[in-house]
């Protein structure tokens, strides 16, 4: 229960940050450009840094065992987000098969964990958001568009996400001291993920009329699928883990269980979706995750 009450804690501290972003949009402090300024700045410096920091950290077999764990767990997770997002949504929504299929782990699931389950977490964590931008990238783009020929493997080798997991796994294995200066700039840059993340989905919220975010049933489904549905298929899917890995079973089950990623509506935008609808996912999902999320742990904690 005390994991529950923590999470439901920080995720309405998050809540706060995304009215900020909404309120400083609204005031026209933010602009469209400003928020995906931070949204880059986001991908390319921020995120990598977190993904880095949580792998400066002192080798052992029993964080390398976790770690491989980890790694299955979060690959066989997203396996079972695409096969459900594939079989209730048709092909010509493509939107929602990406929305369903990938949550939002980056931006919200990494700060959770970390909040509620500490930095150790973060090691465990990072595994899900390195296999969920590969996939993104090479299954995402296709059920998006349709078109195999877009799919970039150089797209794949240049993403800060899979770069900064494979420095992160480097610094793992090689006992390399960095000086003191270096891991606390590392540390401030980490702790920012949180909040500039829910800032800029602030920012997307403001862009839209709330109203129109409650009016359209496949938003509905979408969000429906990806907070609940797959959330609790995971739990299932946890329940041939042994309980001596709870906080990494808990750990992918938070990622797992993350609201509509963002990178949805970047996608839709960039290949000529309906960007509106993607939007309205990503903000619903957003904006209810603070009760799923708690409540899935919560079922969770008491199924384990």
């Amino acid at each position: 229960m005390e994991i529950v009450l923590l999470l439901l804690k920080q995720s309405l501290i998050m809540f706060v940050y995304l009215l900020i972003g909404y309120f400083l949009y609204k005031k026209k402090l933010v602009s469209k450009q400003g928020s995906a300024d931070m949204g880059r700045m986001l991908l390319y410096v921020i995120m990598p840094v977190a993904i880095l920091k949580s792998y400066i950290r002192d080798f052992s077999i029993e964080l390398l065992e976790g770690l491989i764990i980890s790694f299955v767990l979060a690959l066989l997770s997203l396996i079972l987000a695409i096969i459900v997002s594939r079989l209730l949504f048709q092909k010509d929504e493509g939107v929602e098969r990406f929305g369903a299929a990938f949550s939002n782990a980056g931006f919200i699931g990494i700060p959770l964990v970390q909040m509620a389950l500490g930095t150790e977490a973060v090691f465990y964590v990072a595994s899900f958001v390195a296999i969920l931008n590969i996939l993104q990238w090479t299954y995402g783009i296709f059920v998006m568009t349709g078109d195999r020929s877009v799919i970039s493997l150089q797209k794949i080798r240049t993403n800060p996400i899979v770069i900064s997991f494979l420095a992160g796994l480097i610094l793992f294995f090689v006992p390399v001291t960095l000086p003191d200066a270096l891991t606390d700039i590392i540390a401030a840059l980490a702790s920012m993920n949180g909040p500039v993340a829910m800032i800029v989905l602030g920012v997307y919220l403001a862009q839209i009329p709330l109203k129109s975010l409650f009016t359209d049933k496949l938003v509905y489904k979408c969000t429906a699928v990806r907070l609940l549905l797959i959330p609790a298929l995971t739990i299932v899917l946890m329940l041939v883990v042994p309980d001596e890995y709870q906080t990494i079973k808990l750990t992918v089950l938070i990622a797992a269980a993350a609201p509509v990623g963002s990178n949805v509506a970047i996608f839709a935008q960039l290949y000529g979706q309906d960007y509106t609808r993607a939007v309205k996912e990503v903000c619903l999902s957003t904006l209810l995750c603070i009760v799923t999320l708690p409540l899935i742990v919560g079922i969770a904690n008491m199924v384990f």
